[in-house]
């Protein structure tokens, strides 16, 4: 299971997922009360450890403006809020090959999931996609869950790595593991203590939490599926 917590405003935020055992820490490029600069993370980002991955989120950015962060902050990932240019994670994927940059694809809950989900099945510059809620205003960072029951044939139906986000929390985590089977998890404002800090003991209790609920769903999926059976995918 892979467990990223996203939007860190600090050094002290981000080394509180380090300590708790995230293996992804995001920073959010885009307009959010979470936003930060890159001068702010090219000043985080090299002081956690190699091992932890340091994700990039962006909402329309151009290529100029991901390489830049990228290159200045150590990016070793970017996550994609875009529609305006659908050849820029292939592009990225030709930039940074050697340094094998992880891009994965945002995709908002909504009819028509699956279809969405098949088609960025087909490309291959993109190493998964997360699926998030959305509302009128917000692309993500809403504090709001999708509809976990809703979306589950449409993450079962394709082999893909898929992360769920949106609304996650310590407490509903494992609900949302056992319910979509995802690849990972991710969580912004459900480990807070307001806006823009977040709360230790949430933190560490929700990379707990998800840890466990993925260990449970492995041994259940062992005992249902038979030797040679199912179809998906999780490593």
């Amino acid at each position: 299971m892979w467990v990223k917590v996203c939007a860190n405003t600090s050094l002290e935020d981000a080394q509180m997922a380090v300590d708790a055992g995230a293996d992804a820490v995001g920073f959010v490029f885009a307009e959010s009360a979470r936003r930060v600069s890159v001068a702010q993370v090219a000043g985080i980002a090299p002081l956690l450890p190699a091992s932890v991955e340091k994700i990039g989120v962006f909402v329309e950015a151009d290529f100029d403006a991901l390489a830049a962060a990228i290159e200045a902050c150590g990016l070793t990932g970017v996550q994609l809020h875009t529609a305006s240019d659908p050849a820029i994670a292939a592009r990225l994927r030709e930039r940074y090959a050697r340094e094998q940059l992880r891009i994965l694809r945002v995709i908002h809950f909504q009819q028509g999931l699956e279809a969405e989900l098949r088609e960025a099945e087909a490309d291959t510059a993109i190493d998964g996609v997360l699926v998030d809620s959305r509302t009128a205003t917000m692309l993500g960072g809403t504090g709001i869950q999708f509809d976990w029951k809703a979306a589950r044939v449409s993450f079962a139906g394709v082999r893909l790595r898929l992360i769920a986000a949106g609304g996650l929390n310590p407490e509903n985590v494992a609900e949302a593991i056992s319910t979509l089977q995802p690849w990972g998890v991710d969580v912004a404002s459900g480990v807070e203590e307001r806006p823009g800090k977040k709360d230790s003991a949430k933190v560490k209790a929700f990379v707990e939490n998800a840890r466990v609920a993925d260990s449970l769903s492995r041994q259940s999926l062992r005992v249902a599926t038979p030797a040679g059976g199912g179809n998906k995918v999780r490593v």
